[in-house]
């Protein structure tokens, strides 16, 4: 099938769990450009389904932030939000926050005998295998595996709170936080990767505002160091991480 001059023409691949997922999973990877033009036809061809699914993958990524529609026009992959990466973060901040400082609350309650949820010891399981991946990633330099198993980790420690709406709200606001990196040519470093073995060891005490004070220190730390390296030239809303980010551009200059 022929490819419109602006519609870039895309090989066949493996059909994914949802053609949503894909697609979004290519809109990230930049195999899909933001402002290119797409179209049900040529994206049922690529993933091999009908248009029908197509249709109603496109409306929910426009609804997500990740496709542009407009009538008579047709859609476009939407520009990546780099304006929006300090809101991004600080909403992260939040959830990210309350996430770890729920999960330590659970952990206190299972080590006290007042709860036992089935799901707990699974997801704690599965923390450690990848806590020992990344380990592997960072002794190796392999850093490209990296990204991806940062952010299972933190989806991880949302399941573990219990909260199926924050998980969810976490998972959608990691899919454009991971756009905004794929936007920059420099990969993520590897600096803050042994954080995270300490906010679990915080979690697993059961010790949920040391839990929350070190996510935040975290999560900070990475809006920080994103406004830095990519130079965000916008004043940060959050009056701390305006300070440091100028006082760290003023020693830099």
């Amino acid at each position: 099938m022929p490819h419109s001059p602006d519609e870039p023409a895309l090989p066949a691949v493996v059909r994914p769990v949802s053609v949503q997922d894909a697609i979004r999973r290519d809109i990230i990877a930049g195999v899909l450009t933001p402002g290119a033009r797409v179209t049900e036809a040529a994206l049922a061809q690529r993933y091999e389904v009908s248009r029908v699914p197509v249709r109603e993958a496109l409306r929910g990524l426009e609804s997500e932030g990740f496709i542009d529609s407009r009538p008579h026009v047709g859609s476009r992959v939407a520009p990546i939000p780099v304006d929006d990466a300090d809101d991004l973060f600080a909403v992260r901040e939040a959830l990210e926050v309350a996430t770890a400082r729920s999960a330590a609350r659970r952990a206190a309650a299972l080590y006290s005998g007042d709860e036992s949820p089935e799901d707990w010891w699974r997801i704690r399981r599965q923390i450690a295998t990848l806590l020992d991946a990344g380990d592997a990633h960072v002794a190796a330099g392999d850093l490209d595996p990296l990204v991806a198993v940062n952010d299972q980790i933190h989806i991880a420690i949302a399941e573990l709170s219990g909260s199926a709406t924050m998980t969810r709200l976490l998972r959608q606001l990691s899919w454009k936080i991971e756009w905004l990196y794929a936007a920059a040519v420099q990969p993520r470093g590897k600096r803050l990767w042994p954080e995270h073995r300490v906010i679990v060891g915080a979690i697993d005490a059961g010790d949920g505002e040391r839990a929350a004070s070190l996510m935040t220190a975290h999560v900070r730390e990475s809006r920080i160091g994103y406004l830095l390296r990519y130079g965000i030239t916008t004043p940060s809303s959050d009056p701390t991480v305006a300070a440091e980010v100028a006082r760290r551009r003023s020693q830099a200059g």
